[in-house]
């Protein structure tokens, strides 16, 4: 799956705490867009959605969110708790965020700009597209050997 788990690293002294987020360095990709989640109602699902060409990297900086993620492998959830570790989303991965604490604010990094086109929003049609390219995948790597 492509998803990765990434510990940032912290600045700080008797004053507080500092992370950094600097493309090519510990974010993998240039930054073309910056967005947050925050005031999201209890019992509200957001995301529901993968990208077919966007990669990510979230961070949870207050509170907390689970996310359900899917590859096309099968599902798995992560809680986002920590604002010194960041979760890197690759493309052709279904999100669903839910289970935000009341305080929780997500920043998310993104290496394109805004692109309607680029999302699914039907999990049924992600499914089919993510197994499509993992056939081409397979037969690309056969044809090689």
């Amino acid at each position: 799956m492509e998803i990765e788990r990434i510990q940032l690293q912290k600045h700080g002294d008797h004053r507080g705490m500092l992370v950094a987020l600097e493309q090519e360095r510990n974010v993998p990709f240039q930054i073309k867009r910056v967005y947050y989640l925050f005031s999201t109602r209890e019992k509200v699902h957001r995301g529901q959605h993968a990208h077919r060409h966007l990669n990510q990297l979230a961070v949870c900086v207050r509170g907390s969110v689970k996310l359900l993620l899917d590859d096309g492998t099968g599902p798995t959830e992560v809680v986002l708790d920590d604002p010194a570790h960041g979760l890197l989303l690759g493309r052709m991965v279904w999100r669903e965020l839910y289970d935000f604490s009341d305080d929780c604010v997500l920043m998310v990094l993104a290496d394109q700009l805004y692109d309607p086109a680029d999302y699914i929003t039907d999990y049924s049609d992600f499914l089919r597209e993510v197994k499509a390219a993992m056939f081409v995948e397979d037969m690309a790597a056969c044809l090689s050997r």
